[in-house]
């Protein structure tokens, strides 16, 4: 089996946050690697990762950093392939890094999910993935409809609650 989706973290410190992106790729039989690596502290790993990525057969990268959090940019600096950021909480409750990611120059773009969002990642590059795979589309349609049918269920279980002023 070959990924298609790198995980990066820059430290295994971020793994709380960055495995939930990878119990979604199992959930969604998506191959995947993880690794750790440091935008400041192995550069030329770093470097190196971004420009043989699409060579190894990935599609879709997702890096996940905190504080100064360079490292999706770094990585999209050096490659072709789509770059999904994940701000990880740490200092200023995780808008330093937001903001560090967002705000790429013109034509260094990396897409932004919410901080600690790991698995709003991974369902953004399944998506990016289903585009060219018709089953993984109607995998991410079943997973999509299962979230509506959680809502149609807490909903009906909302009318049984009773309050004096309550109409519906």
């Amino acid at each position: 089996m070959k990924p298609i989706v790198s995980i990066i973290m820059g430290s295994t410190s971020d793994l709380p946050v960055m495995e939930k992106a990878a119990k979604f790729f199992d959930e969604m039989e998506i191959p995947f690697e993880m690794n750790a690596l440091s935008a400041h502290r192995t550069p030329a790993e770093v470097e190196a990762f971004a420009r043989e990525a699409a060579s190894r057969g990935v599609k879709v990268i997702i890096a996940g950093a905190g504080m100064a959090a360079a490292l999706p940019g770094v990585i999209a600096a050096n490659t072709v392939l789509p770059v999904i950021g994940v701000p990880i909480k740490g200092m200023l409750d995780g808008l330093d890094a937001m903001l560090s990611i967002i705000q790429m120059p013109p034509g260094i773009p990396v897409a932004t999910v919410g901080v600690n969002g790991a698995q709003n990642a991974a369902i953004l590059a399944a998506q990016m993935l289903s585009l060219s795979d018709a089953e993984l589309s109607a995998r991410m349609a079943a997973y999509k409809e299962g979230l509506k049918q959680k809502i149609v269920k807490a909903n009906a279980e909302l009318a049984g609650v009773q309050y004096k002023f309550k109409c519906n």
